[in-house]
């Protein structure tokens, strides 16, 4: 289908994502303001829907505040900013009393609500809905979200690009809002916000296997970049050790709280491993774990390692893991009874848009919330169930800061030109470019890193985003273009950001480099897309190409 322009709308905040972030911050914004949410796909289709585990936060009183910041520090290896870590840690009571009042049926147990440990966390602090937490959290805010007479959805929506003022010759430079392809109709819509909240996600689909939805593909972190925001430490990228191996499996994710209830890691003998890897053994950080596992699988040409929990009993694992033990059903493992076989995948996007405390990124306007940002709580490795917190913490922190500014008046923003685009005649360059991607980030760029290999992959991704580009710049838009693009220019980053680090942390693991550093800094990457009155770039308009570097 063509795309054509459509008459513009405005709003005074526009949220990009539909995740725990998105959907938060729409309900606390819609206090005072009129909101628009876009969502790629349904409004329920997220990773944050995904996330089985629970959420993070000092809850008992044999726990602390800097307890929880400490294990924090210590899985992110030290690279976290600790202003921002104490302040979620700070707010976490905060956000799951709001929770509960939204109505989410979290666990309870004798003593009140039930609490789980996961690896990385000295005590049990993880709040959780049996093994299906991030569902239970999603469906009680999609229906207050659904329901809400400030809230206005655009669902089968992708946003192209940032409409940033200074590209218009409008100042104070400041976003002004996006455009958005209709992918059921089509057509483009120029939204004028007041306000822009990025809460897109991460970009997992970047790599051949990944617990994440295929709407992760990094739109937010790519527009972003685009529109002029600097972008830190891009070369974390969190693989889950548990994910399950089944060819008919898609991307189904083996909690963290396997382990943290007793899970064991094994080889096809049945021989645990990770004591020989950490003496925190299966209760080690994700970055720990996912490299154990790599190590035993090309060690020892095994397709899989294997999570046992079948000694806990059946009666536990049914209650305390009901999801996993009936999904694991559906594929013939009975987990009562055999061990689960398992797999790395690609599972979360530490870096990201650099954001402050308000969630404010560097361009006015333009406030960048969960995955999508880099807010320097994870630092070189998220800590279990620290993300969905984040997610709350800076949703209300940004929408505070919101209610703070000044009302601005809405500028007219220019319809999308397709005026010289035309129909593709093969969109099969869009898939095998798409493959070609994922296979050569897995390959090249995934749990251990070389500087050979990271170097042929950034050759040959500049290839593919130079092939992309020409194609989107003289062909109608689709949502597989828009993503594919995306999810180049976020390889791009990743890429890049791994060539700077000169040393082995966290999530980041160099055999040229497998010392860690004395100091722990992050890796900046700072666009140069900055020039007044630049256009914006749109189909059949070759001029108005941005390259954010070189």
């Amino acid at each position: 289908m063509s795309p054509s322009a459509s008459s513009g709308m405005n709003v005074d905040a526009l949220i990009i994502g539909s995740g725990l972030a998105g959907q938060a911050a729409a309900l606390f914004l819609a206090a005072r303001c009129k909101v628009l949410l876009i969502a790629k796909r349904e409004l329920e289709e997220t990773a944050s829907r995904r996330a089985q585990g629970g959420i993070a936060a000092v809850l008992d009183n044999q726990d602390s505040i800097e307890a929880h910041i400490q294990d924090t520090c210590v899985a992110g290896a030290y690279l976290n900013d600790p202003r921002a870590t104490r302040f979620v840690v700070e707010n976490g009571r905060q956000a799951i009393e709001w929770l509960i009042a939204q109505g989410v049926p979290f666990t309870q147990d004798a003593s009140g609500y039930h609490l789980t440990r996961e690896g990385g966390h000295s005590a049990r602090r993880i709040i959780h809905v049996a093994d299906a937490t991030g569902l239970a959290v999603q469906e009680a805010l999609t229906r207050k979200v659904r329901a809400h007479p400030n809230i206005a959805i655009l669902e089968q929506h992708i946003a192209i690009d940032l409409i940033v003022g200074n590209r218009l010759g409008l100042t104070p430079n400041r976003c002004l809002g996006a455009y958005a392809l209709d992918d059921a109709t089509g057509r483009i819509k120029a939204i004028g916000a007041r306000h822009t909240l990025i809460a897109a996600g991460g970009a997992g689909k970047a790599y051949l296997y990944t617990t994440n939805p295929d709407t992760s593909t990094g739109d937010g972190i790519a527009m972003a970049w685009r529109a002029g925001c600097v972008i830190a430490n891009m070369e974390f990228i969190q693989f889950h050790p548990t994910c399950l191996f089944h060819p008919l499996a898609k991307s189904f994710l083996i909690s963290e709280a396997v382990r943290g209830e007793g899970g064991l890691l094994k080889r096809p003998d049945g021989a645990r491993f990770m004591p020989e890897h950490d003496a925190r053994a299966e209760l080690a950080p994700r970055d720990v774990v996912a490299r154990a596992i790599d190590f035993e699988m090309k060690k020892r040409g095994l397709d899989c390692v294997f999570l046992d929990i079948a000694h806990k009993g059946a009666d536990f694992i049914r209650a305390h893991f009901p999801t996993i033990h009936a999904r694991c059903l559906e594929f013939g493992i009975d987990i009562t009874r055999s061990p689960i076989p398992v797999v790395p995948a690609a599972h979360y996007t530490c870096g990201g848009i650099v954001a402050d405390l308000a969630g404010r990124t560097g361009l006015p306007s333009l406030y960048a919330v969960g995955e999508a940002s880099c807010s320097g709580l994870h630092g070189a490795n998220r800590l279990a169930s620290n993300s969905l917190l984040e997610c709350l913490v800076f949703a209300r922190a940004a929408s505070e800061d919101i209610f703070r500014q000044p009302v601005l008046p809405h500028p007219g923003l220019p319809a999308w030109d397709a005026s010289r685009a035309r129909n593709a005649k093969e969109e099969v360059v869009i898939a095998h470019n798409w493959d070609e991607l994922r296979r050569l980030m897995w390959d090249y760029v995934g749990i251990v890193r070389s500087t050979d290999r990271l170097e042929r992959a950034l050759r040959r991704v500049r290839l593919l985003e130079r092939e992309v580009e020409e194609f989107y710049a003289n062909f109608h838009l689709s949502r597989d273009l828009i993503e594919l693009r995306n999810l180049v220019a976020t390889a791009r980053l990743i890429i890049r950001s791994a060539l700077k680090r000169k040393e082995s942390r966290g999530l980041h693991y160099s055999s040229d480099y497998p010392q860690t550093l004395p100091k722990a800094k992050n890796t900046r990457l700072v666009s140069r897309t900055k020039t007044p009155a630049q256009s914006i770039q749109q189909p059949g308009r070759r001029g108005g190409a941005l390259s954010p570097d070189s």
